[in-house]
């Protein structure tokens, strides 16, 4: 089952209903506030107080606190992207202006991560990853592993469409993340942020380096 569900190991009579889904989005923003703020160390005492519940309504609801941390994750990342895989899906893969497509799909990945929300959610995991190794593994798969999945896929596209040329697609994938993203989260990681200025040079700089690499000149 996905981790994005956070029910595995759940008991089977998870919750049903609009009334269970409304108490199940309570606990999942709260579960976040708590979460950035007390890292995962945090109680399911604390856990069900800021979301006004009983512990009993987060285990029939999630199972663990585990699960809960993954659901967490996943509704973070799934709000984080929805912007960049609609572009990605919508307009990259058709594109008949690449660099134009490419940069708003660049600039609503990068703004997608960069908020201090995410970032935060990011610093926490990685604080945790030694003592628990599968926070890490459903971050890799509902962000970067999503991620690049759908890029992989419009740009195998373009490349078939002749409007590119990738021999290795795994490889180009990377490059462009570490061109556009990876700088925000080295920063991020240190808790300081680059300006707006610099954000957008490196989106456009970035973008610019790619298509010298893999595109096709006309």
């Amino acid at each position: 089952m996905s981790a994005r569900t956070g029910t595995t190991d759940a008991p089977q009579a998870v919750p049903t209903g609009a009334r269970a889904a409304r108490k199940r989005q309570a606990i999942l923003e709260a579960a976040r506030t708590v979460f950035l703020r007390e890292g995962f160390g945090a109680g399911v005492d604390q856990l069900a107080a800021e979301a006004g519940v009983s512990k009993v309504t987060i285990y029939n609801h999630f199972g663990s606190k585990e699960n809960l941390f993954n659901a967490v994750i996943g509704q973070t990342l799934d709000e984080a992207l929805e912007v960049a895989q609609s572009v990605i899906q919508a307009k990259l893969a058709e594109s008949d202006d690449v660099r134009t497509d490419l940069l708003e799909a660049c600039r609503t990945w990068v703004a997608g991560l960069t908020t201090p929300e995410v970032l935060a959610l990011r610093n926490v995991i990685a604080g945790e990853r030694h003592r628990f190794p599968e926070l890490g593994t459903t971050w890799q798969e509902e962000g970067p592993g999503r991620q690049h999945a759908a890029l992989a896929t419009a740009l195998g596209r373009l490349d078939q469409r002749g409007l590119l040329r990738i021999p290795d697609m795994e490889l180009a994938v990377l490059q462009l993340s570490g061109l556009v993203l990876s700088p925000h989260l080295v920063y991020g990681a240190y808790g300081t942020a680059l300006d707006a200025d610099l954000a957008e040079r490196l989106v456009q700089g970035g973008v610019d380096m790619f298509l010298n690499q893999y595109g096709v000149k006309r």
